[in-house]
Formats: structure tokens, C-alpha cells, sequence
């Protein structure tokens, strides 16, 4: 089972940015789907940004559209969020996600994702 760990959380004011990082223990660039997904207290996890095999198709959340950006470094197995003009509704634990192929680039289907970080929080403050 492949092992993914999150970094790069951290509290910031409205408008700000943080980049967050998920490295894997093994090479995904081929083989996975990954994702970024975060749960707010209270809330059900949502899809942010999910990226393909081969990094050809990335997908966004509407609410984030814009101003996420996610990418991957695949000669270091490291995928990342870049999360610009934070807002304040965008805060919670933000979990990196993995699933071998075949594999739906879709935000909205967390079920399909079966390998998950322990996510890193995100805090933003008005």
C-alpha cells in the first residue's frame, strides 16, 4: 500500500497562500490518479483538485478554480497545492489522495480514492 504524507499546512490571513506538499513512498506519475481533498469540522470531505496518470488532466473544485493550482514533481514522488487568495471558508484538514488505474479524474468521488495522507490543517483568518 503506498504511503502518503502531508506537509505544509499552517495558519495564514485571508488572501494569503500556502503551497502544500504529499510525498509518496513509491513512483505515482504513471500508474495513479491523486488528489487534494479537505474536510472543514462538521463537514463532509470535498474534493479540491485531482490530478492523472501522466499529469495530462487536472480537475478543480469550482469553489477553488483559479486559485489552486496543483502540479507534481515526479522525479521526487512529490505532489502539491499551491493555494493563492486564501479565504476563510477554506480552511480545514487537507488530505493527499492516491488510486492506481484505472482511475476517475473527478473532485467529486472521494470513494474512489483508496490510499490517504493524515492530511495537514489549514487555518485562514478574516
Amino acid at each position: 500500500q503506498v504511503k502518503l504524507v502531508e506537509s505544509g499546512g499552517g495558519s495564514v490571513q485571508a488572501g494569503g497562500s500556502l503551497r502544500l506538499s504529499c510525498s509518496a513512498s513509491e513512483r505515482m506519475y504513471l500508474d495513479y490518479c491523486m488528489g487534494w481533498f479537505r474536510q472543514a469540522p462538521g463537514k463532509e470531505r470535498e474534493g479540491v483538485a485531482v490530478i492523472s496518470p501522466l499529469r495530462v488532466s487536472k480537475k478543480y473544485a469550482d469553489s477553488v478554480r483559479g486559485r489552486f493550482t496543483i502540479s507534481s514533481d515526479v522525479r521526487q514522488n512529490v505532489l502539491y497545492l499551491q493555494m493563492d487568495t486564501l479565504k476563510p471558508e477554506d480552511a480545514g484538514m487537507y488530505h493527499c489522495a492516491a488510486e492506481m488505474q484505472p482511475c476517475m479524474v473527478e473532485v467529486g468521488h472521494v470513494g474512489n480514492f483508496s490510499a490517504w495522507g493524515q492530511g495537514t490543517q489549514v487555518t485562514v483568518s478574516s
